[in-house]
């Protein structure tokens, strides 16, 4: 189910003894726009301290009850690796931490999730500390790709002709966990339109000057089918979306059929 991610502010994460915090914000990769983690405000019950949540654990989304039920204990969660989310989160940082909790690194593999297209798919039935100090040379060299998803709200949208508006907002796969449009607040052109468009299409992200290049004609993104938050997202509305900007849907990328791997739609 595709869904803005706006509305996962303030969900309650639940584990299976009892409620986790509530969460802040997602965390996306800028390279492959997964989310990676939600920061989540653990409020009185570890002292105001604010841990990072994997789509791994998460068993499922209420959202009519603004949900997300994960596969983790109070006591998981509270002896976990202390990361500061103030600060930047580094590859060691996630190495750690993903091993604590017996997980493989996502960024080991050919799939979103690394060996799983699916974060579910990467569930094991017990943690094992698996220490990142074996493999220290390639995580402390590689560099960490997340970004908050808060901060990139309010991004300048470059098109291949010029300035069109700014990102207002992100829709979100809750299956795997990716992004698979940036909403778009056209600025000149129509006041209050949104319209959306593939992240696939980015072409580079300045960060130093807060603007996402890409690859399509104002003309393009101005005219593209508007879009309601209000709405749920239909198959209908993406096939149209994709063939007025004549690009291939991403449910027909070979990277998304990963034939290993079949689970119930939630």
């Amino acid at each position: 189910m595709l869904v803005n991610a706006s509305i996962l502010k303030g969900f309650v994460i639940r584990a299976s003894d009892g409620d986790l915090g509530t969460v802040v914000e997602p965390y996306f990769d800028d390279e492959t726009w997964a989310i990676r983690y939600f920061t989540v405000d653990t409020g009185s019950w570890l002292g105001g301290r604010r841990v990072l949540i994997s789509p791994m654990f998460v068993l499922g989304a209420d959202w009519q009850g603004k949900r997300l039920d994960v596969a983790l204990t109070k006591k998981q969660v509270e002896d976990s690796p202390s990361i500061d989310t103030s600060l930047p989160v580094s590859r060691q940082h996630e190495a750690t931490y993903l091993g604590y909790y017996g997980y493989p690194n996502y960024w080991d593999g050919p799939y979103l999730w690394g060996p799983s297209y699916y974060p579910m798919g990467l569930a094991v039935t017990a943690p094992v500390f698996v220490d990142p100090a074996e493999d220290s040379t390639r995580t402390a060299s590689a560099d960490s790709h997340l970004r908050s998803a808060e901060v990139v709200n309010g991004y300048s949208i470059e098109a291949s002709d010029g300035e069109i508006g700014h990102v207002c907002g992100f829709v979100v796969d809750d299956k795997a966990w990716a992004i698979r449009y940036i909403e778009v607040a056209t600025r000149n052109w129509w006041p209050g339109k949104r319209v959306l468009f593939s992240p696939g299409w980015v072409e580079r992200v300045s960060w130093p000057d807060a603007t996402v290049h890409v690859g399509l004609l104002r003309n393009a993104i101005q005219s593209a089918p508007a879009y309601d938050e209000a709405m749920p997202i239909s198959r209908e509305y993406e096939n149209l979306l994709h063939v007025h900007y004549g690009r291939p849907p991403y449910w027909l990328s070979k990277v998304e059929q990963e034939p290993s791997l079949s689970l119930p739609d939630l």
